[in-house]
């Protein structure tokens, strides 16, 4: 196949990326350096990725994009609530312009699509296991928290209003903080930013009181559920929560990441009003019911969170001793 990953460069774009590629197909990655890597590109044995640099939402990006395409995974978005609130004009235009702009030309040349959406569609909802027809409850349109979350959810009505009318192939994604090697903390990004916490000797900052529950989902099973998906005619037209049901306090993750990496850390709380702006809201829980994907693809994400955590460590370690032989070759002048 010939496969097009809109923010490929990304953390799970470029997972999806080494899968297409270990399966012999033809991949093309647009991506605008925002937020992804083109570390994350790099050494890939050989095998080629086609770059088109740009936003998704220029026609002319997506002409040299859209070329003899089989499958399309649209993974472009604003990421993480700190860039949100800091630009939340460029959030909306990335979550809604390119995300129509894909779902346009997708639909009129009948192009099989998988549309990555979150579990933030959920809001407020604090349910002990939220479905795929489980209530959306936001705050006021006056806090910048929800913007995310409404954004993702027209996307959603857009996807299936396409495929209602036009009969577009899409299914609807919603992914439950998804976790693992090549994120980057830098975004707000819980674990990640713990471990490189904890790596550094430095305090693990929980926001809030840390009684917030979350439920963490390896990367690798994100990537095997959106190719199953992508495979399965039955999830045409639906949207399928990706997670592994597995609740956690953000203190007991915490308390868990300075175990596994042996860190001498204290874990101290800062107040959501001071991490990210006055009267910011989070929600209690959130708990994905994987119901219907494990109906659809007869598996859910299985991978314990404990094995993520080490896989991060393991990357972040490898990374870190990459870029010093990186700067000493430099510094020696054989860079």
């Amino acid at each position: 196949m010939r496969v097009l990953i809109t923010g490929g460069a990304g953390f799970i774009g470029s997972h999806l990326v080494d899968h297409h590629l270990e399966r012999g197909d033809e991949v093309v990655v647009v991506d605008d350096f925002s937020t992804g890597s083109r570390h994350n590109l790099r050494d890939r044995g050989g095998r080629q990725v086609v770059l088109v640099e740009g936003r998704v939402e220029d026609p002319r990006v997506l002409d040299d994009a859209f070329l003899r395409i089989d499958l399309v995974y649209h993974l472009a978005a604003a990421v993480g609530v700190f860039e949100i609130l800091r630009r939340p004009l460029d959030a909306l235009r990335t979550n809604l312009d390119a995300t129509e702009a894909i779902f346009e030309r997708a639909t009129r040349e009948g192009v099989r699509t998988i549309f990555t959406s979150t579990s933030e569609v959920y809001g407020k909802n604090g349910e002990a296991s939220l479905s795929e027809k489980s209530d959306s409850i936001y705050g006021p349109t006056t806090a910048s928290r929800w913007l995310y979350a409404v954004s993702k959810a027209t996307d959603e009505f857009l996807a299936l209003a396409h495929h209602r009318e036009h009969g577009f192939p899409v299914t609807i994604a919603r992914l439950f903080n998804t976790t693992g090697p090549r994120q980057s903390g830098a975004y707000g990004m819980v674990v990640p930013r713990f471990v490189h916490q904890a790596m550094n000797g430095e305090p693990l900052t929980v926001f809030g009181s840390g009684q917030q529950t979350r439920c963490f989902t390896h990367v690798a099973d994100v990537v095997d559920c959106l190719t199953g998906l992508a495979t399965c005619d039955a999830s045409i037209g639906e949207v399928v929560n990706i997670g592994r049901p597995a609740e956690i306090s953000i203190n007991d993750l915490a308390e868990m990441v300075v175990s596994i990496t042996g860190s001498s850390s204290e874990i101290v709380h800062v107040p959501y009003d001071l991490a990210y702006e006055p009267g910011f809201e989070d929600m209690r829980r959130r708990v994905p019911d994987v119901t219907r994907l494990d109906e659809l693809l007869g598996r859910v994400p299985e991978t314990p969170l404990e094995v993520t955590i080490r896989e991060i460590i393991d990357w972040i370690a490898a990374d870190q001793d990459g870029r010093r032989s990186i700067a000493a070759l430099a510094a020696a002048g054989e860079g």
